[in-house]
């Protein structure tokens, strides 16, 4: 019996300093080293990793679907009507500048007509090609760049009876050539696109 429990005593022993030495060998670099990526936040370095990439899929809604499809339709026809706006919208102010102090009508009517030429051969082409809602965008984008509707400018430039003729034919083509701008509410969508355009191209408004 004496000699069981001393062997069985020591045992103990052994397994006691066998689980005291644990800790110690956990000292060792080799075995409590864990590498992980780390990014460096004003000279703290934080550990950090990468997760997987998860593909979340899932049905567009009808409104929303309908929402983008409005708005690819205006971002296309901005895109293809502001080059001819911007163009335009120089050319009426360059006019404008240079009827403020003349009152003779021959000679308002020359100036005008010379200017009118340079529009016609740079647009008249390019412009019949464009569809009644493109159309609309470039008076909106031509009211931007001048500050004046389309009806007041043909107005001004070939007389009332003009004016009120294209007038009719806008409206009879679902347009109107009264329509103004306004870049924080109605037209907001536009001028969004507009500005993106703007950076995009380095144009200066």
């Amino acid at each position: 019996m004496g000699k069981n429990y001393r062997i069985g005593f020591t045992w103990l022993v052994v397994v006691f300093l066998l689980l005291g030495s644990l800790p110690l060998r956990a000292q060792d670099n080799r075995y409590d080293t864990l590498k992980v990526y780390a990014f460096v936040v004003d000279g703290d370095t934080i550990p950090g990793g990468r997760l997987m990439d998860v593909e979340v899929r899932t049905k567009m809604r009808p409104e929303w679907r309908k929402y983008w499809a409005e708005w690819t339709r205006l971002r296309n026809a901005v895109y293809v009507t502001y080059p001819y706006a911007k163009a335009a919208g120089k050319v009426m102010n360059e006019v404008n500048a240079a009827l403020v102090n003349v009152t003779d009508k021959k000679q308002r009517k020359s100036i005008i007509k010379a200017r009118e030429k340079d529009l016609k051969r740079e647009f008249a082409d390019k412009l019949t090609n464009l569809s009644v809602y493109q159309g609309k965008v470039l008076m909106k984008l031509i009211y931007r760049e001048t500050g004046n509707n389309c009806y007041n400018l043909i107005q001004e430039y070939k007389g009332g009876f003009t004016a009120g003729f294209w007038q009719t034919v806008a409206v009879l083509f679902g347009s109107n050539l009264k329509q103004n701008y306004d870049p924080a509410e109605k037209d907001k969508a536009i001028e969004i696109i507009v500005k993106d355009v703007e950076r995009m191209y380095g144009h200066r408004g």
